[in-house]
């Protein structure tokens, strides 16, 4: 049929167009509804503080650039992240509460932080409890940390079982003495790895000692060689060393090679970075325990700045970052992670 509109056809038209008009300014304001609130979500942010270890901490410095890395996420909706950490170790869980404490000061709405002294520090997350303040146990502490301290979650590796990883990987090399070297005595997660070291050593009928060192000596590279070539001198027998931080790895390959024993002792160790990647590369170290402290950070300050922002939650009650070997036979891949900065 053709011909012009009849007048009741021009009216459903117009009807039609009017209808179709109101239907699109809904859908404008509903955008423009949508845009706004999320705006001001983005405006008022995440505003995330993580504890960590100090400034020239190999180790924590991973971990920083794996919180920083998150934090880009955050800052582009309106959030910050904010990096706590002490100047030394010499007073770890008294100093690291203080952090905490500053940290609710500042008007934190989510922390991340380690459980290194519970004595020292679980006064300290109860404070962030009872303010509501959201928060994540990460590197020390373990899920049982974060379950009876009412953190949302645990991110890290299981200190025992990396302890334990590296005794069993030097019996299975044939160590029949071995010792932990232990320079942040009192500190959790240290004893834990070098409680699991021993462990992995006597079972399978080895020999294992601790030998505690002042906190001075934690990173201190020239007075941890000092005090395992003195200790090798004094016990001839021993042929491992297990290590519970970055720079005492460095230390203690460089004491077996001043007490002469080098190629008789293998060293191991929690962590590494590019220096100690080096030494298993030229044979001189044997293996590292892989925590993945990039991932700590990392996920630590994701979850928070999800739940926060959105109410997301992670159903997962413990994420393990690791422990994992690094030795020979996988060592130029992770040289290639070093080399970005995050391993």
């Amino acid at each position: 049929m053709t011909g012009r509109p009849t007048g009741e056809m021009c009216r459903k038209i117009g009807l039609m167009r009017e209808e179709t008009q109101m239907k699109l300014a809904k859908l404008l304001a509903t955008a423009a509804i949508m845009t706004l609130g999320a705006g001001m979500a983005y405006a008022e942010g995440a505003n995330i503080f993580v504890i960590g270890g100090k400034p020239d901490d190999p180790f924590w410095g991973i971990v920083k650039k794996g919180a920083e890395d998150a934090g880009k996420l955050v800052a582009a909706q309106g959030g910050s992240v904010t990096w706590l950490g002490p100047q030394n170790y010499d007073n770890l869980g008294v100093d690291a509460a203080e952090l905490i404490r500053q940290a609710i000061d500042q008007g934190a709405t989510a922390i991340v932080a380690p459980d290194w002294v519970p004595d020292a520090m679980d006064p300290a997350f109860q404070a962030v409890a009872a303010a509501k303040i959201p928060f994540i146990v990460y590197n020390a502490g373990g899920l049982e940390a974060a379950d009876r301290l009412g953190a949302m979650n645990y991110v890290g590796s299981n200190d025992y079982k990396g302890g334990l990883g590296g005794g069993e990987y030097l019996a299975k090399a044939g160590s029949k003495s071995g010792v932990c070297i232990n320079s942040l005595p009192g500190a959790a997660n240290i004893e834990a790895y070098c409680k699991g070291y021993g462990d992995g050593l006597t079972a399978a009928g080895a020999k294992a000692d601790v030998l505690p060192l002042p906190a001075t000596a934690e990173g201190n590279v020239t007075a941890v060689a000092q005090a395992i070539k003195a200790y090798l001198l004094e016990h001839p027998d021993v042929d491992s060393v297990f290590t519970t931080a970055n720079l005492d790895a460095v230390g203690a390959v460089q004491g077996i090679a001043q007490a002469g024993m080098e190629g008789k002792v293998k060293v191991c160790g929690i962590n590494f970075d590019a220096a100690i990647l080096d030494q298993i590369d030229k044979g001189t170290q044997a293996c590292a325990i892989d925590q993945q402290g990039y991932q700590q950070g990392f996920y630590a300050v994701s979850i928070l700045n999800g739940y926060v922002n959105y109410g997301l939650t992670i159903p997962t009650r413990e994420i393990l970052t690791g422990p994992g070997v690094v030795d020979a036979a996988n060592i130029k891949a992770t040289l290639a992670g070093a080399s970005q900065g995050t391993r």
